[in-house]
């Protein structure tokens, strides 16, 4: 396979991805490969990741043979510093943590390893996820469109990362758009699930804001996403309701005739829309 054709494998679906992998026409280890590549080739311009261990996903993405029955196996993903993965760095790009290593995955992190997904690295953000942008002190994500803008954020290391095609999918979470804005300046799928749907354990019980989730190019994987994820576990405060059928398969039915209200009025009075994007909408 050429290098222009593997690095086009990281734009395809996840789904057609573990297909790939489980029918043995591309490997773990290749996709790993790939990924690894493609980071070293962009990020330095792009500066999405904290860190990079091609090692350890190279070993773990040696350990899926074909046949593998997880859903994901063998695809790459990168988790936003601000959840715990077990022997790697949780700096929440915070100064003081620097030197921080976890001790034991965060839920969802645990899910996306259940699901056969290999970890290539973690994804900047701004200081403990608080704004918009991510451009802590250590380093600043620029956008792969134009890299003189930002990628958004929180989760901009996620968005850049995705958007760029260094993995096909990563981590995020929202409280105020954390997802959802670089989703949006990047180009890629972000949902903010509903709270309660994917656990927070095993460090919180709740949270009046923050829900954790993935930044996608289509809606379909954003929704097969939230299955793997969804549901509770021991410790959860609250949690949501079971749903009746599968996001995936709510994803695939016809919506039928929709209504979609959009707004282009400024909640703020002594702020305006540029004349483009309303005409956009």
């Amino acid at each position: 396979m050429t290098t222009a054709a593997q690095a086009d494998l990281l734009f395809r679906p996840v789904t057609d991805l573990a297909g790939l992998v489980r029918r043995g026409e591309v490997s773990a280890r290749e996709l790993a490969e790939t990924a690894v590549r493609r980071i070293e080739e962009l990020d330095g311009r792009l500066q999405a990741f904290v860190d990079v261990d091609g090692d350890r996903a190279l070993a773990a993405a040696g350990e899926i043979a074909p046949g593998d029955p997880r859903p994901f196996a063998g695809v790459p993903i990168a988790i936003k510093n601000n959840r715990a993965v077990r022997g790697w760095r949780l700096t929440h790009a915070c100064d003081l943590l620097q030197d921080f290593v976890a001790d034991f995955d965060h839920n969802v992190v645990k899910r996306f390893k259940e699901a056969g997904f290999v970890i290539v690295g973690t994804t900047n953000l701004p200081e403990y996820g608080i704004l918009p942008v991510s451009e802590p002190r250590q380093k600043s994500t620029r956008n792969p469109w134009d890299p003189e803008r930002t990628p958004g954020g929180s989760s901009g290391g996620s968005g850049a990362a995705v958007a760029s095609g260094m993995v096909p999918i990563a981590h995020a979470n929202d409280g105020g758009g954390s997802t959802r804005i670089p989703a949006a300046c990047c180009g890629l799928v972000g949902l903010k699930p509903q709270r309660g749907r994917i656990s927070l354990g095993p460090e919180l019980g709740d949270h009046p804001l923050v829900t954790d989730g993935v930044l996608t190019r289509t809606v379909a994987e954003t929704a097969e996403l939230l299955d793997v994820l969804g549901g509770y576990e021991i410790g959860d405060a609250t949690w949501a309701p079971d749903p009746t059928e599968s996001f995936a398969a709510a994803a695939r039915r016809e919506p039928g005739r929709l209504r979609v209200s959009v707004a282009v009025s400024p909640p703020l009075p002594d702020s305006g829309v540029d004349p483009v994007y309303v005409d956009a909408a």
